[in-house]
């Protein structure tokens, strides 16, 4: 049975959870983590999707937002439209949570919830999923990640 303020009560199973993690992930609450591993969906980040795609010439911060929304589209419209996941990494900035919150109504889908999970989010990235509803703070007993890891266990 869910608490009373548990946010995700109502967001179905955990392999069809979509969640975003803002902020640094490299020293994220442990708790946090373990819950993050436990779930049965796909860990996506735009620095893994570009790894075999690095060149030798640096570019401009323009051309970098243009690569990730590339990969990242490609990556979206290619999995199955009830897969769940969590995003490190992305959105970083407001022109990116805005396409991809154009992405996700253009399949009719819908994230389960945006976890500040550290240090370094983008505080407008931040304030648009707050003014959505959608944002939750890493390590509180309510915590979507918590829920979700619970629901894969059963």
């Amino acid at each position: 049975m869910a608490g009373i303020s548990d946010p995700f009560a109502g967001c179905g199973p955990a392999a069809k959870a979509k969640f975003i993690l803002l902020g640094s992930t490299d020293f994220p609450p442990e708790k946090l983590m373990n819950q993050d591993r436990s779930l049965n969906i796909e860990h996506v980040s735009p620095a893994r999707l570009k790894g075999p795609e690095i060149s030798r010439r640096p570019a401009s911060a323009v051309a970098e937002e243009a690569t990730t929304l590339a990969l990242m589209r490609r990556w979206f419209f290619a999995r199955k439209p009830d897969a769940g996941f969590i995003l490190t990494d992305f959105p970083a900035t407001l022109l990116q949570a805005k396409v991809f919150d154009e992405w996700l109504d253009a399949r009719d889908e819908a994230l389960s919830a945006v976890v500040v999970a550290g240090p370094g989010s983008n505080e407008i990235v931040v304030q648009h999923y707050r003014t959505l509803g959608l944002l939750e703070e890493a390590g509180t007993p309510s915590s979507s990640l918590a829920k979700a890891s619970e629901d894969s266990r059963k």
